[in-house]
């Protein structure tokens, strides 16, 4: 059975990875079971190759090489900003407009063309180690201790892609529950926020927003958790002491930082949720640290 071709270059960087990823998650009709193959930076695959693999040449796609429809490295288009990535984004959403829409497919295009042009250069600290976590460092990582294996280098890459979209998607919906759903309390140690929501990402990013200690509760599964920003001089303890008497029958646990009080983790698997509402919750804290 023949079936589409997505050919990119050997030691796939973040672009090749990225246009690969657009196209095999978003365009799935025509690349969801594509099979990917690699030859040198430039090239383009052979009708020889290609039906090796089971694909006819017009069924053959090129991304991040062979300067074709998702190649940027044209002498016409070397000074534009472009990527592979970008190309293949602009190719998905022409096929699927309400893509347009998609505030986080849009970012991580923007992303990936911002690494492949070096922008990172103007970063803060630009020469900080830290960088060295990145998606596009932990990729190139992959030759050092797994060398010539395209394919795992591809797949790494695929993998670290969905979790990114994952992730940004739970952002950028965390900004928007914090400004429509969050409830705003005051306790000695500044502004604080309460929200019922199941996306975790609004604590780490309430947090970082100022507040100084953010309650979130699970709606659908009971659960709460607390936490007070590393920076404030607050000891969650007495609130500990608080939950023992009047939650006794659900299972908290009082990190030893003293910044986190937690009803409910993926880490804890027989756990008790906690019957107490937001508002009582709020209440606690509000009167332990008025």
């Amino acid at each position: 059975m023949q079936r589409r071709l997505l050919v990119t270059h050997h030691a796939p960087d973040l672009d090749a990875i990225g246009s690969v990823w657009m196209l095999k998650r978003f365009d799935t009709q025509h690349y969801g079971t594509a099979k990917v193959a690699f030859v040198d930076p430039g090239k383009t695959i052979s009708l020889e190759e290609a039906e090796k693999l089971g694909s006819q040449i017009h069924e053959v796609t090129h991304v991040d090489t062979g300067l074709g429809e998702f190649d940027h490295h044209q002498p016409e288009r070397g000074q534009q900003f472009l990527s592979a990535t970008l190309l293949t984004y602009e190719h998905v959403c022409s096929i699927h407009p309400e893509l347009e829409d998609n505030q986080a497919l849009s970012e991580m295009a923007q992303f990936i063309t911002e690494i492949d042009h070096f922008k990172e250069i103007y970063w803060p600290e630009s020469d900080s180690r830290r960088y060295s976590f990145m998606i596009h460092e932990l990729i190139k990582g992959m030759e050092f201790y797994d060398p010539h294996n395209d394919d795992s280098q591809m797949q790494f890459g695929l993998q670290c892609l969905d979790s990114a979209y994952g992730v940004l998607t739970q952002r950028i919906k965390a900004e928007e529950i914090i400004t429509d759903d969050g409830m705003d309390f005051t306790c000695r140690f500044g502004k604080c926020l309460a929200i019922e929501t199941s996306n975790d990402e609004t604590i780490k990013l309430a947090q970082k927003q100022g507040y100084a200690i953010v309650v979130r509760k699970d709606p659908k599964m009971g659960n709460i958790r607390i936490k007070a920003r590393p920076d404030i001089d607050v000891d969650l303890k007495p609130i500990a002491d608080t939950m023992d008497e009047v939650d006794s029958a659900a299972t908290w646990y009082y990190h030893p930082s003293g910044k986190m009080l937690i009803n409910g983790s993926r880490k804890h698997r027989n756990q008790k949720a906690s019957q107490l509402s937001l508002n009582e919750v709020i209440a606690i804290i509000s009167k332990t640290f008025a």
